[in-house]
């Protein structure tokens, strides 16, 4: 695990392989490397994959629990600054996504595609407000909580289809580790609208989302699909929200067809 400093933050990453940059943003559970496993081993013979901790997630430090989204898209931009490897493909799940796209309201030339995987403009931005508000609630609320019942109460939300052994065990050791300070400040800047962005989007942007996903419903792949003109929608049958664990197979043969491309 490699480290370096932005502003002030203490931010941890994995990195494999060489070639043009692919950077990988995790949700907010969980951390990068463990999130992104399948997708670290698979692209790192064509590209140099990194795939950070967000401040707030696995080593990395906790930001302010105000940091908000474009505190998130600003610390990238400055650990891609550090890294000096140029604009890259970045791929986002969840969490990951919306920052993603908010990376693009303030830093867009540091962008060559766009892959959005499970991914919302916000939670207010893509489910509404009610909902939007409840599931902040919710989060707050068991960033109080032992790890063993926040790990029981989102574990069951994250997968529709049946997961290898080791792929389970290492999420639900990552989402244990996680930190109360760090998780309220990723699940703040979650809720935030950032679909004032979406019609903007000029890169090439492949959405992959799974059909039984009960946190980013096709409702809300449909009008990222809708609003990004530049975007293609795969569907992954079957798949839940880490659709790339429950099918990474398939999942990375898309995301490998988009890059080519």
């Amino acid at each position: 695990m490699e480290r370096v400093d932005v502003d002030g933050l203490t931010i941890t990453y994995e990195r494999a392989g060489s070639g043009p940059l692919l950077m990988l943003l995790h949700g907010y559970l969980g951390d990068g490397p463990t999130v992104w496993r399948h997708q670290i081993d698979e692209f790192a013979s064509d590209f140099t994959v990194v795939a950070w901790n967000a401040p707030g997630a696995g080593a990395s430090s906790d930001p302010p629990e105000t940091f908000g989204i474009d505190g998130y898209a600003d610390c990238l931009a400055g650990f891609l600054d550090s890294l000096g490897l140029g604009p890259a493909h970045i791929m986002g799940l969840s969490f990951g996504g919306a920052l993603a796209l908010a990376f693009q309201r303030r830093h867009r030339a540091w962008t060559k595609t766009l892959v959005l995987a499970s991914a919302y403009a916000g939670w207010r931005g893509s489910l509404g407000l009610d909902a939007a508000e409840a599931r902040l609630a919710q989060a707050i609320r068991l960033s109080r909580v032992s790890p063993e019942e926040l790990v029981d109460t989102l574990l069951p939300t994250m997968f529709a289809l049946p997961v290898a052994p080791d792929d389970l065990a290492a999420h639900r050791a990552a989402m244990a580790d996680f930190h109360p300070v760090g998780f309220r400040a990723m699940a703040v800047a979650s809720a935030e609208d950032v679909g004032d962005v979406l019609g903007s989007i000029v890169v090439p942007t492949l959405l992959v989302y799974g059909d039984n996903d009960v946190r980013a419903p096709m409702a809300v792949a449909e009008r990222l699909h809708a609003a990004i003109g530049s975007s293609r929608l795969v569907v992954l049958e079957g798949a839940g929200h880490v659709c790339n664990v429950e099918l990474p197979q398939r999942f990375n043969e898309e995301v490998r067809r988009f890059l080519s491309s």
